[in-house]
């Protein structure tokens, strides 16, 4: 978490937005929250192992929904410095994280491995597996609190545009 606010700061300090940079980024950073939110309504965390919707298509559809985000965030800014730091953050955080979380889900649920045989972990499959059909759940997003990466993109996007208006020519 510390990490993450001082990337904050680094960001904002390091953007130079244009409107151009802000409008294709905002492209971006809507389809990771689309992902994120999707994945969100499909995922019954420590109860059932998540396989329809996004996660037909990939193992891991919210850490590349943030991926996606963290994409569009970085067009917006146009830095390389904030892209750079960016890549080397996703690496050295979420693949530790994925491989724990992989580890977990082999213990918990015996179907893992013939599910992670036939999906992806990070880059989508183009037709998905043969995994059961579920539905979206906005209870499940809700409860998952999904609406705060919204919330945070918001927040973010206004701040370029501020950042754009009041302190660049």
């Amino acid at each position: 978490m510390p990490l993450g606010f001082l990337f904050a700061v680094l960001y904002f300090w390091l953007a130079r937005p244009s409107w151009r940079s802000i409008g294709l980024g905002a492209i971006a950073v809507v389809a990771g929250l689309l992902m994120r939110a999707l994945a969100s309504g499909h995922v019954r965390k420590n109860e059932a192992l998540a396989t329809s919707g996004p996660y037909a298509y990939t193992r891991n559809p919210l850490y590349l929904g943030s991926l996606i985000m963290g994409l569009g965030f970085c067009v917006a800014a146009r830095s390389w410095w904030v892209g750079v730091t960016l890549v080397v953050m996703f690496v050295a955080i979420y693949l530790p994280v994925i491989r724990d979380e992989e580890a977990f889900l082999r213990g918990k649920f015996p179907e893992f491995e013939e599910y992670a045989r036939r999906v992806p972990r990070m880059v989508p499959r183009l037709r998905a597996s043969d995994a059961p059909s579920g539905a979206f759940s906005l209870e499940l997003y809700l409860q998952h609190r999904e609406y705060n990466a919204l919330l945070g993109a918001l927040g973010m996007m206004a701040w370029l545009v501020v950042k754009k208006t009041l302190f660049q020519a």
